[in-house]
């Protein structure tokens, strides 16, 4: 069962990402602010749960939170900086986003780059612990898997509306027909072209 929060007396915003370990695609980041008392029997990590219930969630979280906030970086940015600095400025962004500015973060993961003055702190699997974290995986999971689908009307022949970008067999075998995209994260190094089969149109 999830726990409520972190701190009692402090307003909290939980983060997470979604998409970084993406074959293509940005990665999304979402923050949080709940109420304290803050329930919903669904609410989990977003990687347990199904479309379905991400779906029912979604707009639960948005109408029920104090702030909520997403955002995403290229995957132009991902080969320029790395994913892990990509996963911790999408963050930044979506806190740049609040409406409210909480006291201090409840990042999952083990690492986290500091946001201005607040302190924060990370923690592994946190997605499964606080609500607040978890909600966060699911707005972040539910607009990275709507902007992937969104791409595959682009670039059918990946089946983004699958596997979301993923390195799925199918999205593998894909690339070793077509080649990569100009969504295609280059710098993971996942196809080496014959000559110049990339395809930038």
């Amino acid at each position: 069962m999830l726990l409520p929060f972190f701190h009692n007396k402090f307003t909290e915003a939980g983060l997470d990402e979604a998409g970084r370990g993406c074959y293509a695609g940005p990665v999304f980041a979402a923050a949080v602010v709940l109420p304290k008392d803050f329930f919903h029997p669904l609410l989990n990590d977003s990687k347990q749960l199904t479309k379905q219930e991400r779906d029912c969630l979604r707009p639960i979280i948005e109408k029920e939170s104090l702030a909520f906030a997403v955002a995403k970086v290229s995957n132009v940015e991902i080969d320029r900086i790395n994913i892990l600095q990509a996963s911790f400025k999408a963050m930044h962004l979506a806190l740049n986003q609040l409406n409210l500015l909480p006291d201090i973060l409840l990042v999952d993961g083990n690492r986290f780059k500091p946001y201005k003055e607040l302190p924060h702190q990370c923690i592994v699997k946190g997605d499964e612990m606080y609500a607040s974290i978890a909600a966060a995986s699911v707005l972040a999971k539910t607009y990275r898997d709507e902007y992937m689908e969104n791409l595959h009307r682009e670039y059918e022949m990946y089946y983004w509306n699958k596997n979301k970008g993923y390195g799925t067999p199918e999205h593998r075998y894909a690339i070793e027909i077509h080649g990569l995209c100009r969504y295609h994260r280059k710098s993971f190094n996942i196809y080496k072209p014959r000559e110049q089969e990339t395809l930038e149109y």
